[in-house]
């Protein structure tokens, strides 16, 4: 707290307690100034702790590299496994065209690195198969923070072959998912690496760094999940009809059973 906020203070307790003696203010006003100087020890606390937990990450993420790269090599071995993940994730599938998709049906590998003191930003690279759309093997966009804290960012020139440039058919076309939602089609997923007008607002660059990344498998097994469900229900309704007609099948046995009553009654008399 600064001198002038302590003066503040003091004015509202003065307002606050007319009539005072001045031994009680002058001991308030101690307390006050003693107060901004434990405050000033948190602080530096938490400055220190910062700096800890930075130390922290930092060890982690190298021991996290060998189990990334384990986890790309059996990703390889399931085809399509990164398109599938994209379009299952909802704010990324909000980006998808259909083009797109067929696009990204040739992506094969996907790699995050933050830079190695993470508070400086980070690079992502889509590594893809030989393709219809673009010469490019590789596509990155890297995100730089400078010591004030303002992000840059940069990126592969996409470099696109003869009537393919995906980024200038927004809006022609309608994806699947946009037939299904009922709006015009979304920018192009590849615009992303070529927009670099607002770095601080990289939704999609975060989602995928601090949502995809750490763990793809629980978008890739999206589907499965629904199917699981769906026939959980397809089963559940079996069993409803069923139920059904057994008694339809009680009902019908029951007036078989009256009218055979109501026969023998008949020849009875």
């Amino acid at each position: 707290m600064s001198a002038s906020a302590a003066k503040v203070s003091k004015k509202e307790l003065n307002s606050n307690h007319d009539g005072g003696d001045e031994t009680s203010e002058k001991e308030q006003q101690e307390a006050i100034e003693h107060i901004d100087e434990v405050q000033n020890e948190i602080d530096r606390l938490n400055e220190q702790a910062s700096e800890e937990i930075l130390k922290v990450e930092q060890k982690y993420n190298k021991l996290r590299q060998p189990f990334f790269q384990k986890r790309s090599e059996l990703i390889a071995k399931i085809p399509n496994f990164w398109v599938t993940t994209f379009v299952n994730h909802p704010q990324v599938s909000a980006l998808l065209g259909e083009e797109d998709e067929e696009a990204l049906h040739y992506l094969t590998r996907v790699e995050v690195t933050e830079f190695e003191d993470i508070k400086s930003g980070y690079r992502i690279d889509f590594y893809f198969d030989e393709n219809m759309y673009f010469e490019n093997k590789v596509l990155s966009k890297e995100i730089h923070l400078n010591e004030s804290g303002d992000p840059t960012s940069k990126s592969t020139e996409i470099k696109w072959k003869p009537g393919k440039d995906l980024t200038s058919r927004s809006g022609q076309t309608q994806s699947k998912a946009g037939k299904k939602r009922q709006h015009e089609e979304p920018e192009s997923f590849f615009t992303w690496f070529t927009d670099h007008s607002d770095s601080g607002a990289d939704e999609l660059g975060e989602v995928i760094k601090d949502d995809i990344w750490p763990n793809p498998l629980q978008y890739y097994l999206v589907p499965d999940m629904e199917d699981e469900e769906g026939e959980g229900e397809d089963e559940e309704e079996d069993e409803e009809g069923l139920d059904d007609i057994d008694e339809e099948g009680e009902d019908d046995g029951e007036e078989e059973e009256d009218d055979d009553g109501e026969d023998d009654d008949g020849e009875d008399d």
